[in-house]
């Protein structure tokens, strides 16, 4: 644990007519990789701003090391004052110079003279980027900054923030992002928060614990109002569990997908079956399409099966949208032919999310402003229909307006769920979701009866969920895989193998292996798991120390000594088990 350079004690904010929370304390140390987390309308973005200085709490002390620059990347900064969207990055007394942010900006590749009111949302997300990373902070404070990313914009991030010397806080959907960059959690619940010195890697067991611990609390009280505070967090984990079977359903089609799609010979034996052709909902045969010069698709050959799930991938321009709009017959080929079933009655929740009045209830919303829901022909009571889609059941007579831009995105995937259907479209549905949500979205698209087209960038998503993967390059070629997002970057062809392998570079002979371990490495063999063990006891003991809250403020030596510590413990934990993993290895090559 890093020393605070930015803290709050006792913070608290009124919003509405109660507090949003209070008595929070907080800090982020020097070089923190903070993963803020918590449910959409928990107040996660407020926090960032009372971290930032934007606003101002109702109570608590904001404490930051002098000379500390501190950097927030809003969701949806707002461009219209600006003409361009170099003008927006370099606005302000504080704005980078001109030169900072063109060298973050070709990096991203995007064009800083682009008229701002016509930039994509792509295009506003590097912009933003451009602007926060170019002012060189000592702490960024991101919120949802994959937002409309394509998947190479992602991995640059990924690869500056794990460079970046400075500390972060990152609010973000994107699993795959959270789980390899950061190194510590703070869970906003219900009010509080509570910190782990844990990357999100280890918050699904840290939360189910503490779950099932406040449920055992609430069963020894003996109080039904308390055991109904938790329902959410027994689903939740619940839900995990069940998951844990639909995942092995998954591989279970991925694996039949694979013997259909796996190679040309197979293919074509799979597209010759009767029954293959009968469970075919959307047929493509030698598709081509072209936008002036630009081959968008290009001699595709695909057919979708009922009850697949299939993900299109791609960066931003390769064409995902204008193949979703191919495959569903909103737009035509200028080259071969696509057939959908007669039967075909599709539902589409696009990445605009252009849905509802803000004036009108949720009860208008879902059911009219009756009690009753419709849900694919069976009628539900619209309180128990909330819960599944994870309200609390007392929203039902507020406005759209109050909603939060991820609850009024929930409460869209409510309303168009329980429409009777055979196809599923989605186009970025993961935008504006917590994570909570995304759980429960894998689970309807999961026992989703019907088809399913899905665009995203959510690489974790995509594993979790597709059958097929499509991905697109841009040129008109388009990789069909079997299996999810990991499945399809594996299958792609390195660009540096292939320029070797056409350079007809041999790699170099390995090296004559050794029979035995040396008198040095079989030493560390034997003797480095104890150290671990005594390391894991300090650190415990450490640990336990500093959880004590007012330790900061009582002997600020003490709390600095114990981080210092802590610090140099964790690293020689990680250099000693990187060591022993490394000769025991090389113990089993050597039988």
């Amino acid at each position: 644990m890093a020393a605070p350079i930015l803290s709050y004690e006792g913070l608290g904010l009124v919003q509405g007519s109660g507090w949003l929370f209070q008595d929070l304390d907080i800090y982020v140390g020097e070089r923190d990789r903070l993963a803020l987390i918590g449910r959409n309308g928990a107040g996660k973005t407020t926090l960032l701003k009372l971290l930032a200085g934007r606003i101002d709490p109702d109570k608590g002390k904001r404490v930051i090391v002098p000379g500390t620059h501190v950097v927030m990347l809003e969701q949806e900064p707002d461009f219209r004052p600006f003409a361009t969207l170099m003008d927006f990055a370099v606005a302000g007394t504080d704005g980078p110079a001109e030169h900072e942010v063109a060298a973050i900006a070709d990096q991203l590749g995007i064009d800083m003279t682009r008229v701002a009111a016509s930039a994509s949302g792509g295009e506003r997300r590097r912009a933003a980027l451009a602007r926060a990373l170019a002012q060189n902070p000592d702490v960024l404070l991101l919120d949802e900054p994959t937002n409309h990313l394509d998947l190479a914009a992602i991995d640059w991030l990924e690869s500056w923030l794990a460079r970046y010397t400075g500390a972060f806080v990152a609010i973000s959907h994107d699993r795959t992002f959270l789980t390899r960059l950061t190194r510590q959690t703070l869970w906003l619940d219900r009010g509080s928060i509570r910190r782990k010195d844990i990357g999100f890697g280890g918050f699904e067991e840290w939360s189910d614990a503490v779950a099932a611990e406040e449920a055992r609390a609430a069963q020894r009280l003996d109080s039904k109002l308390r055991l109904e505070a938790h329902w959410l967090e027994r689903g939740v984990t619940a839900r995990r569990k069940r998951n844990q079977g639909r995942l092995e359903k998954l591989r279970e089609m991925r694996a039949t997908r694979a013997a259909m799609i796996g190679g040309p010979g197979v293919a074509k034996l799979g597209l010759a079956n009767d029954d293959v052709r009968s469970k075919s909902v959307i047929v493509a045969e030698g598709v081509s399409k072209s936008f002036g010069d630009r081959t968008i698709i290009k001699n595709l050959d695909f057919r979708v099966q009922r009850g697949d799930r299939i993900g299109i991938v791609g960066a931003n321009g390769a064409g995902k949208s204008t193949l979703l709009k191919l495959l569903t017959g909103e737009i035509q080929p200028d080259e071969g032919s696509i057939t959908l079933a007669p039967t075909l009655d599709g539902i589409i929740i696009d990445q605009q999310r252009s849905l509802m009045s803000p004036e009108k209830r949720v009860r208008d919303i879902l059911a009219d402003g009756g009690d009753w829901v419709e849900v694919r022909g069976v009628k539900k009571h619209i309180q128990g229909y909330l819960k599944e889609f994870l309200f609390d059941p007392g929203v039902v007579e507020a406005s759209v307006g109050a909603l939060s831009g991820g609850e009024r995105s929930r409460l869209l995937l409510a309303r168009e769920f329980a429409r009777e259907s055979n196809l599923l479209v989605l186009d970025e549905p993961t935008n504006d979701l917590d994570l909570e949500t995304l759980d429960l979205l894998q689970e309807v698209i999961a026992d989703y009866a019907g088809t399913v087209l899905l665009v995203s960038h959510d690489r974790d998503f995509l594993d979790r969920t597709v059958t097929v993967t499509l991905g697109l390059d841009g040129s008109g070629k388009i990789d069909i895989v079997a299996g999810g997002y990991a499945d399809w970057e594996a299958k792609r062809v390195k660009p540096n193998t292939a320029k070797a392998k056409a350079a007809g570079t041999t790699p170099p002979p390995a090296p004559t292996a050794r029979k035995k371990l040396s008198y040095k490495d079989q030493r560390d063999y034997d003797l480095l798991p104890a150290r671990i063990e005594e390391i894991e006891a300090e650190t415990a003991k450490a640990e336990a120390e500093l959880s004590d809250g007012n330790l900061f403020t009582r002997d600020n030596a003490r709390f600095t000594a114990l981080t210092a510590k802590l610090d140099a413990l964790r690293a020689e934990k990680a250099a000693a088990e990187d060591r022993w993993l490394e000769l025991a290895e090389e113990v089993e090559a050597l039988g």
